[in-house]
Formats: structure tokens, sequence, C-alpha cells
């Protein structure tokens, strides 16, 4: 006898590990998997009965690079809408402080988020909270005081370091004080996951270089894999070809995308390092004020021009840099350089080639992430996951659904270090996700990215159903921490 809170039935069942579907049954009872085979001959008594008709069942979707603050936002409808149940949080080197990292987690558990969190923090965080920040003479006390506040962020349950070597003040950090960082988060069987210091197709092959030298220490996962203004297949075979390299690597290299051939970060992305920095930003105006004319008109037509910047922020929302150019009758140049600045804007931008994307997407060692908030105005944070299954499995056949479901459940756990979530397995937590392939759509578009992927018929996390077909019903996410072994 198997006795249960409930069953779900006829369903076919995508482990998560990538192996294929199977005809199966599961028991829940409260927030755990307790069995799973064919009810025929067993007799279980429970209380609820779904009958899933041959619909595919999964694990919940893990989004191992997301954004969003859930005190503001504590729903996370967005990903609930394309089935993901669990987001990393604390991505690109920013996050909460290590400070109030316990009180955070604390506030977010009491308000009871739509989705899990897992919590990580960030390089350019503790540099701040350490009171390095942008400095780039940093000695071994610096390094130590940085050490301890990550060693206590991971006390308090991180599951790694987030870096954002591209971004202020993470570009500050040279290879030695990675390493120490890294080195940390590996005495804590953590992760570092970091977008890496330049993704430009030139250069992309250094910053990946530097990432395999981390993995020496801990394991390590490149951020939003993308090649910028590379091209064709042929650039992805080489890409892939170097994280595959067995060179100084003790610890695994794995990578996440999103399918979508535009990014979306702030401007500053296509300033130089030496103009970046807001303190000295008035007198590089004025002491390079030309170079930076330059730079910036150099830069924008490498990638694609002005017509490939597309806003997202106020007072610019909805409009290309080229749109500008026109309505303020100025170069582009110096719209950026005086009436924007590096800071001052976010956008989306159009420089990735769809067919080198797609080659990376489907290597072994790359899994799916949305890199996506309820807030940013592209739709790769309501739509990522919807779209795989839409246009990789059912449209174009380039992946089967349990390959699919592999890169959003399975690979994610093992990379992150989740040991209970991510597997559909007796003993996990019944974090899961109802569909038929054939009805999930994404509907996000550039234009209006604010809408609801559809196709899930049921969402279940920690073992109760929070959305039924398009209308959520109830939260029941939690911030779930890291435990070192033997604690």
């Amino acid at each position: 006898m198997i006795t249960g809170s409930m069953l779900l039935q006829n369903g076919m069942v995508i482990n998560g590990t990538g192996s294929a579907p199977f005809k199966g049954d599961i028991i829940v009872d409260g927030q755990k998997i307790i069995w799973i085979g064919q009810l025929d001959d067993v007799i279980a008594t429970v209380d609820t009965i779904i009958d899933l008709k041959d619909l595919y069942i999964s694990p919940g979707f893990i989004d191992i690079h997301a954004h969003g603050d859930p005190l503001r936002t504590p729903g996370f409808e967005n990903f609930l809408s394309m089935g993901v149940t669990s987001i990393a949080l604390g991505m690109d080197g920013s996050s909460v402080e290590s400070s109030k990292l316990k009180s955070w987690i604390g506030e977010v558990d009491s308000i009871v988020p739509g989705v899990n969190i897992l919590p990580f923090i960030g390089h350019g965080t503790i540099r701040r909270e350490s009171g390095i920040g942008d400095s780039e003479d940093v000695d071994g006390v610096d390094l130590d005081r940085m050490v301890d506040l990550i060693q206590s962020s991971m006390d308090a349950g991180c599951w790694g370091l987030s870096m954002g070597l591209e971004y202020f003040p993470g570009y500050f950090a040279d290879s030695l004080e990675l390493a120490k960082m890294a080195a940390v988060v590996g005495f804590n069987d953590g992760l570092v996951t970091s977008h890496i210091r330049n993704e430009d197709n030139d250069r992309i092959d250094q910053s990946l270089a530097e990432m395999i030298a981390l993995t020496k220490y801990c394991n390590v996962n490149i951020s939003h894999l993308k090649v910028v203004y590379g091209k064709d297949t042929n650039r992805a075979t080489e890409i892939l070809s170097i994280l595959e390299s067995p060179q100084n690597k003790q610890y695994r290299l794995t990578a996440d995308l999103y399918p979508y051939s535009a990014s979306y970060t702030g401007i500053g992305i296509v300033f130089p390092k030496w103009a970046k920095n807001p303190r000295t930003y008035g007198r590089v105006k004025l002491e390079r004020g030309e170079e930076l004319l330059e730079y910036l008109r150099n830069k924008i037509m490498q990638r694609n021009g002005p017509e490939a910047t597309l806003f997202g922020s106020v007072p610019y929302k909805g409009k290309t840099l080229q749109q500008l150019v026109v309505e303020y009758n100025r170069p582009f140049e110096i719209i950026l350089r005086d009436i924007i600045g590096p800071y001052g804007a976010s956008a989306a931008y159009f420089v990735m080639n769809d067919e080198l994307q797609e080659a990376m997407m489907l290597h072994p060692s790359v899994m799916i992430a949305s890199d996506g908030s309820t807030t940013m105005e592209h739709p790769r944070g309501y739509g990522t996951f919807a779209k795989v299954i839409q246009q990789y499995v059912v449209q174009d056949s380039l992946m089967t659904i349990h390959e699919a479901i592999f890169k959003m459940t399975g690979k994610p756990a093992r990379t992150v270090g989740l040991g209970d979530r991510g597997i559909i397995q007796e003993g996990m937590v019944a974090d899961l996700v109802v569909f038929d392939p054939e009805n999930v759509k994404e509907r996000a578009t550039y234009s209006v990215p604010h809408q609801f992927s559809v196709g899930f018929q049921l969402i279940i996390i920690g073992g109760k159903i929070v959305r039924v077909e398009n209308h959520s019903l109830m939260r029941n996410g939690r911030v779930v921490l890291k435990r070192r072994s033997g604690t």
C-alpha cells in the first residue's frame, strides 16, 4: 500500500536525465516524489488524482541565469508561464551584499516567492563591500577581505560566485584576484558563473581561456555564451573546441545561452574600459573626447550599425539608435557620449548569428538560461524556455524533447550542485511541469516583450499546484540554500 497526497497518472515521463520519455505514474506525498512506475499491480491511497492523458511531465525548469528582485516582483509569473520553477539570482557580479544576505533570505522567504530562488554572491558587489571598488591596485590584505566576504556568503547558503568581467567594477580584476576568488568557491564546492571579459569575435578566445584557467580551482560556467558579430557554424566549432579542451581543467566547464540573436544589457557595453568609470567620465570627455567619439563610432558600426541597437529604457524606450540620430539631428556617437553616457540606458543589440548560436546550443556542455527578468525589455524573460520547445524541438527538430528538457533541468541542477531537484526520481522535491509540446508557444516579441508563454497545463512547486494553464493559483517558492557536506 502506497499513501500519498497526489497521483499524477498516465503521463509521458521525461525524467530530466536525457533519457527517452516513458509511460508512467507518479505519486507525491507532501513536497516529495515517493513513487514512480505503473499502478497496474500496486494499491495506492491518495488525496488527489490527476489523469495526465498522455501529456508530458518533466521536472520544473531551472533557469541558471536570471535577474529580478523578489521583494519587488515576488510572483515571477513570466518564469512560471514558461515552465520555470527555480531561478538563480545575483548574476553578472551584482547581488545582495554579503552583510545583508541572511536578512534578505528571511525577507524573501516570508513573502513566499512564486518560484524557488538560488542565491549567488556577486564579485562586483564583494569589491564594493570590501572597500576596493574600482581600484586596480589590490594587495594581499584586500584579497583576504574579499575572500572572507565570499566565505561568509557561502556559509549563508550561496551556491557560488557570479562575475561580470565586462562590467564595472569587475573589469578591474586581474588573474590573481580571480584565482583567489575561485579558490574559496572551490573550497566550498561551489560554482563560479561569469559574464566573460569580452564576447567580441576577435577577443572571445582569450576570454574563454581566462575561464578555463579558473577550472583549476572550481567548477566554472560561462554565462549567456555568444559570439558578437561572429559568423557561421565553423566559428561555433572553433569555440566549442576551446570549451572541450582538457588543458588546465581539473573541474567542470559548462555554458548557458538563450535562443535569441539580440543581447540585452546596459549601453556601457559599447564604451571602452577607460570611459566606463562613472567617477572619471567627466574628465574623460574633456581630455579624450575625440578619441571616445572615434571609438564609439567604430564600435557601433562593428556591431551592425545604429539600427541594430534598440533601447529598452525611458526616455528612449522602443527607439533604435538610428531613430535618435533623426530625432536629435546629431551623429550617434555624439548622442552616446554627450546625451546618454555609459550608464544612461539599456538596450537590445542585434549582433549575433543564428546559425552560430544554434550550433553552440546543441552542444552537450551547453544548457538553456534566459538571462531575463520580469521587467526587462527583451522577450527572453518571457519566452526563452517555451521558444526552445516550440522552435528547436517541434518546428525545426534540432533536438528531441528529452534532450531539450535535460538542458533545462538535469543539466543546470548538476551544474549548480542542486541535489534534490532537476530530475524525476523518488525522494526528489516535486517541482514538476505538465505540457504538450505541440501547444507550447512563445508570445513575447521585441516590440511587446511582456507577454506570457502558453501551453503549460500544470506547474507544481514543492508538491503543490501553483499554476493551471495560464492562471496562477498560489505562490509556493522559497530560497533554496546550499549546504556544505557535513553541515
